[in-house]
Formats: structure tokens, C-alpha cells, sequence
């Protein structure tokens, strides 16, 4: 009985230790793997944020879909210009004590126009796929509109992807927990986003470690 007992326990010991082996490792592969896909993800989120800041220079707001954000990129065009320092002369002045004077000032000449496209893109076409979550069938979510501060109205938008889209393969309990994370070095909450629907800003909910993550 005696020898019994012992192969018993080391078949419960050794089914234990492979059970609790297969947990950490799986839990290491599926970090690897999220690590992946969440900078995947936040690529094209930064993309989309350069996107909609043209969009918001050239036109005074933020696109509120991905059709408008496109055709604004193929068609659109920076006004290139230039600031210089002059002096010109101060009548108002110059009449009030008979003496010639003269104030600064700081011109802006315009030196021709540049594509939207070239100037965010280059000779790439990434931009007509940035919508697009990658690894998936999904959609980015984004929405545009404006808040309210100070008795000013001010353009706001956000663009996230849902963290159980990007690992919809997963083990539901390792997506569940990585749902709840709170800290400095992760993403944040159920979504990865950029931009904000209450509130001014333009950066995302990832740290800096996944790279671009800066108010602009």
C-alpha cells in the first residue's frame, strides 16, 4: 500500500506541477501575443490622430467618419508659409510727435501648397486602411464633435478599439483580466484609445513604451 500511496502522490505532484506550468506559460504567451496586437493597434490609432489633427488645421474641426477622414487625405493640401520680422513705419505716432516711428512686425508669406497625402503618408497608401483593426474583421470606433470650456466650444474626437476584439481568440479569463488592468506601464480599461470625447486631448490611454503616445 505503502508504494502505492507514493506513485498516487507523484502522479499528483507531477500532474499539479504541469498544470501550474501550462498557466504560467500560457499566461507568457498570451502577454507576448497582446503586446503584438496592441501595437498593431496603436500604429494605426496614431495614425488616425495625425489624420484627423490635418483634417482639424486645415478645415477648424475633427472628421466624424472614415470616408470624410479619406477623401479629405487624398484631396487636401497644407498652405506652406513663412514668418518674418519687419519694421513698417507708425503713422499714428510718427503724426503725433512729428518724428518718423516705427513699430515691429511679423509677416507670414505664403510659399505654394503641399498634399495632405505626401506630407503624412509619403508614397505610401496606409491611410485608406488605417480604419481597418488589424488581425480582425472590425472597424475602429470613432466619433467627432465638441465640449464646451469656458463658454468656448471646442473640437474634440476619439478613435478605440475594444481590447476583446483584438483578442477575441483568446482565453476568455486572460481577456477578462486584462480588461480590469490599472497601472503605469499598461493600457488601460476595456478599449485602447486616442482622444477624447469629454475632455481636450489628443494622446492615447497606452504608456510610452508603445511609442507616439504625446498631446499634439
Amino acid at each position: 500500500m505503502r508504494i502505492v500511496i507514493q506513485i498516487v502522490l507523484w502522479i499528483v505532484i507531477v500532474g499539479l506541477g504541469y498544470l501550474l506550468f501550462n498557466s504560467v506559460y500560457g499566461e507568457v504567451k498570451f502577454n507576448e501575443l497582446k503586446e503584438v496586437r496592441y501595437q498593431q493597434a496603436i500604429d494605426k490609432l496614431i495614425d488616425i490622430r495625425d489624420s484627423q489633427l490635418a483634417f482639424k488645421q486645415v478645415t477648424g474641426k475633427f472628421a466624424k467618419n472614415f470616408d470624410q477622414l479619406e477623401r479629405f487625405i487624398d484631396t487636401a493640401e497644407f498652405t506652406i508659409t513663412q514668418r518674418r520680422d519687419t519694421t513698417v513705419l507708425d503713422e499714428e505716432r510718427t503724426k503725433a510727435y512729428r518724428v518718423d516711428m516705427y513699430k515691429a512686425m511679423v509677416l507670414t508669406d505664403t510659399l505654394g501648397t503641399k498634399p495632405v497625402k505626401d506630407s503624412l503618408f509619403g508614397n505610401t497608401d496606409r491611410y485608406k486602411t488605417m480604419m481597418n483593426v488589424p488581425g480582425t474583421d472590425a472597424k475602429f470606433e470613432m466619433d467627432a464633435g465638441t465640449i464646451t470650456s469656458n463658454d468656448i466650444r471646442i473640437p474634440v474626437f476619439e478613435a478605440k478599439v475594444a481590447k476583446e476584439v483584438l483578442l477575441k481568440d483568446q482565453p476568455k479569463d486572460y481577456i477578462n483580466k486584462e480588461k480590469q488592468v490599472i497601472s503605469v506601464d499598461g493600457v488601460n480599461g476595456a478599449y485602447i484609445t486616442i482622444g477624447s470625447m469629454s475632455e481636450v486631448k489628443t494622446a492615447g490611454n497606452w504608456p510610452k513604451s508603445y511609442g507616439g503616445n504625446d498631446d499634439n
